[in-house]
């Protein structure tokens, strides 16, 4: 039977160099001629001219040696093409190819770009780039980074304390003064000009699959995994309410940490050469992040939810998150995921495989689902356009019970405080980002709860009161 490391064939064709090579840019494998599919001798009459032509054929195509025996079964002979592993990346023809499974598989586009960076010992985040310099980089996206960094401790003041090139040589995204793919990709604001898919993308969907709304988060890697989170809890996720007492309990559909934890994931172990965005589809019930991939061989799903080694397509941007106090170390990231689910009574996260990404799907907990029921069928029986006028002061009343600890805090303190500014209320709310107020009031003038009155000089905010 044929396997990863044997393939079987009645004659001989040259094509079947191809499977030599295949051989060599795996783990090895033995090739058999004058045998069936079933692993049954049915012989050669040319075997011994075989064992002139093919070493010196597959000398001359590929440029190795191979081991090429003649072997007798019940009076049949039969040759068996012993090939090693080649420790540089093998072509036949200008095509490379690989043994994968019983398979032959042909390398293409960023499956290839990988092989060959990984048969020379590179990879792709750590290759240097031309046309961008220090200078070109982000103020923001390393006061983001200094931020994380300081605040998770993986870092302290003094590390933090020097220039923004020397800080790059410290995470080691230079080499010989040139910016690695990967300095270009978390500190430079439009990283699309090097890869045209470096954003993230989020869509709102309902039940018929139909999108609703959707947005796009550009900039670099240090913007994207700090406004990405805030947008999603915002915009896209209702927090249900009930209260303990005069207390108001906040409830999401899912973890904030576990979300959290696979958008950072998504980021890092993204195959940014394929130049496909990070996509999360927001349902009602269920959430999903998905991102284009290159898995090791032989990973399944369940790979991914038990005990595995930290195995880094992207090391460099990895180092990087780390630094920040983003990401663990040691393969730790999926398993603090499943933690922060169990704790908060939903359902572990599923792992979904597809031939060129992977999706991780997050469904609600139960505790929500009743209150998820109620908003579906409350959707499904919409009012008339008069009912719509009639109940306008009861939907208001409804939104201002169903706003965030964040969007209260905000009508508040711009009800005492009309003219504060956004950076005002940064400096006053010191436990939110400023992204994540930014999309706050963005909410709010969408539900019609606040509202700009005037130029940004010398206009000022209005809060708007249920009836008005």
């Amino acid at each position: 039977m044929e396997t990863q490391n044997i393939e079987y064939k009645e004659s001989w064709r040259d094509e079947y160099l191809k499977w030599i090579c295949g051989f060599a840019n795996a783990q090895g494998g033995t090739l058999y001629i004058g045998m069936n599919d079933r692993g049954e001798v049915v012989g050669v009459d040319n075997a011994k001219r075989l064992l002139e032509d093919i070493p010196n054929k597959v000398k001359n195509v590929l440029g190795i040696i191979v081991g090429v025996d003649l072997m007798t079964e019940d009076g049949k002979q039969y040759v068996r093409i012993e090939t090693e592993p080649c420790g540089f990346p093998l072509n036949y023809k200008g095509e490379y190819f690989v043994r994968s499974g019983a398979t032959l598989q042909t390398l293409k586009g960023s499956v290839l770009t990988h092989f060959l960076l990984k048969r020379t010992g590179a990879k792709w985040d750590a290759v240097t780039v031309d046309n961008f310099t220090y200078q070109d980089l982000d103020v923001e996206s390393f006061n983001i980074f200094r931020r994380e960094a300081l605040r998770s401790k993986r870092m302290t003041e003094d590390d933090l304390a020097c220039s923004n090139e020397e800080l790059l040589e410290r995470l080691k995204l230079t080499v010989d003064g040139k910016l690695k793919r990967a300095a270009v990709l978390l500190f430079y604001r439009e990283p699309e000009e090097l890869v045209t898919g470096c954003y993230t993308k989020i869509g709102m969907f309902n039940k018929e699959a139909d999108i609703l709304y959707m947005d796009e988060v550009h900039g670099s890697l240090m913007m994207q995994a700090d406004r990405v989170q805030d947008l999603l809890y915002q915009k896209y996720l209702k927090a249900f309410i009930t209260y303990e007492n005069i207390t108001r309990v906040e409830t999401y559909p899912f973890p904030k940490m576990a979300v959290r934890e696979a958008i950072f994931n998504a980021l890092v172990h993204s195959d940014w050469s394929a130049n496909n965005p990070i996509q999360i589809r927001v349902e009602d019930d269920r959430l999903f992040i998905s991102n284009s991939c290159l898995l090791t061989e032989g990973w399944t799903a369940e790979t991914f939810l038990s005990s595995h080694q930290s195995l880094l397509l992207n090391p460099n941007i990895a180092n990087t998150f780390f630094r920040a106090g983003f990401i663990e170390a040691w393969g730790r990231g999926i398993e603090k995921m499943c933690k922060a689910c169990r704790n908060y009574g939903s359902p572990e996260p599923v792992y979904i495989i597809h031939p060129c990404d992977l999706m991780v799907r997050f469904d609600a907990a139960p505790s929500v689902m009743p209150f998820i029921e109620a908003e579906r069928m409350k959707a499904e029986a919409l009012p008339t356009t008069d009912q719509k006028t009639d109940q306008k002061t009861d939907q208001k009343t409804d939104q201002k019970a169903q706003l965030t600890d964040l969007q209260q805090k905000i009508l508040d303190f711009l009800g005492s405080n009309p003219t504060a500014t956004r950076s005002t209320l940064t400096k006053v709310l010191q436990e939110y980002s400023a992204s994540g107020i930014k999309y706050a009031m963005a909410r709010l003038q969408e539900m019609h709860l606040l509202k700009r009155v005037g130029g940004r000089k010398n206009g000022h905010w209005e809060v708007i009161n249920p009836g008005q």
